[in-house]
């Protein structure tokens, strides 16, 4: 669903039918240890650029929302591969091991 920033993201929910109107990250609702969702974080969050890059069935994102030097706010993502159960460094390469299970055969190799 596309996000008030304009951006494709699985995570992000609206529902606008008939006079409701609910807008959520599920991410962050699923993160107790975050602070609440609001529409102007969608404009800097890393997830749709993460999912944009990163197709793997198996990784596992948690958003936490929390602020910086008491003005600011950051958003840290942890990704995990839940195939492999390791937490992964670099969420938009994804896991290190999938990458290696899909790789091609070398000609060599037949």
């Amino acid at each position: 669903m596309r996000t008030p920033a304009g951006t494709e993201c699985k995570y992000y929910y609206e529902d606008f039918h008939r006079g409701r109107e609910k807008q959520e990250c599920r991410l962050i609702q699923a993160n107790r240890r975050s602070l609440p969702w609001e529409p102007g974080l969608c404009a800097k969050c890393p997830v749709p650029e993460i999912l944009r890059a990163n197709g793997s069935p198996n990784l596992r994102l948690e958003l936490t929302v929390r602020k910086k030097l008491g003005l600011f706010t950051a958003m840290d993502v942890e990704a995990h591969c839940s195939e492999h159960g390791r937490r992964i460094d670099d969420p938009i390469r994804g896991c290190a091991e999938c990458a290696l299970e899909l790789r091609l055969p070398d000609a060599s190799e037949q």
